[in-house]
């Protein structure tokens, strides 16, 4: 069943997110060579409790890390580690948070140091799809609207766009009704309507489109162990419009980077 939020629960799930989004944010400035993804994970419990909030991954269906961290070739789901992050790499960090009775759910994919320009490409063709579904987050359109614009944008530029896993509605809980593919064809899939809320995350492999899941439960990689990338934004319909939760402002004010792809989805305070 799909929950439909009110303008006092989107409010408070705006709260969330942007928790969230902010945790992200200062993790950003301090993502850098020899730091090991276990001391992201500290820093991101830490910053969350001090907030108020709860780290939402922690315990969730039994997983034992605050934060999801996918280097590389792993897509989703990877668990911090020892390992240091190296100059080249790409990082995947998956962020979620529990304030106010509502979930926050946000990722986005950090270059470390000199990234290879192909792989670049790849983060950038990632995120722009994400928005390309995020702009088909409208009454009346479907769940199916949304992957179909985000598969056509990717695999017309011969990515391979993840099957086995999929953005969701998200709420009270932090997996919610309706599942949200990043793949499908217009005009199929849950109708969406007026205060309905989505977590929209593109998973985007440089090479093949299959993945493969690991003994531990949870470390999904690509079969062909090339790059992957995945960027997440909370999304709601607020006003008929697409409005978003969820803001990479704060991880582009750590990194220097200006931009306004944002700017077509605003959300406007109601409390």
């Amino acid at each position: 069943m799909i929950i439909l939020k009110n303008k006092e629960e989107l409010e408070l799930m705006y709260q969330s997110a942007q928790l969230v989004s902010r945790t992200l944010g200062m993790l950003a400035k301090e993502i850098k060579p020899g730091i090991t993804t276990l001391h992201l994970d500290k820093l991101a419990h830490d910053f969350i409790q001090d907030h108020g909030a709860k780290p939402a991954f922690l315990g969730y269906g039994g997983f034992p890390y605050s934060l999801c961290i996918s280097p590389n070739e792993q897509v989703v789901h990877g668990f911090p580690s020892k390992e240091e992050i190296k100059d080249g790499d790409i990082l995947s960090v998956d962020c979620g948070a529990v304030l106010n009775g509502f979930v926050g759910d946000h990722a986005y994919t950090f270059e470390i140091g000199e990234v290879a320009e192909e792989t670049k490409k790849l983060l950038r063709i990632t995120k722009e799809s994400l928005y390309k579904g995020i702009e088909q987050v409208l009454p009346g359109n479907r769940t199916g609207d949304i992957g179909y614009a985000i598969q056509t944008y990717c695999e017309s530029r011969g990515y391979g766009v993840v099957k086995e896993l999929v953005g969701h509605g998200v709420g009270r809980d932090m997996h919610e009704d309706p599942q949200v593919p990043n793949y499908g064809k217009r005009g199929t899939g849950k109708v969406l309507k007026e205060g309905i809320t989505l977590a929209i995350e593109p998973m985007i492999n440089m090479g093949t489109d299959k993945v493969k899941f690991h003994k531990d439960g949870w470390t999904i990689t690509t079969r062909d162990n090339k790059p992957s990338a995945h960027f997440e934004h909370d999304v709601a319909i607020i006003d008929g419009k697409p409005t978003l939760l969820s803001t990479f402002k704060y991880i582009y004010e750590a990194l220097g980077i200006t931009s306004d792809e944002e700017e077509p989805f605003l959300y406007k305070t109601y409390a």
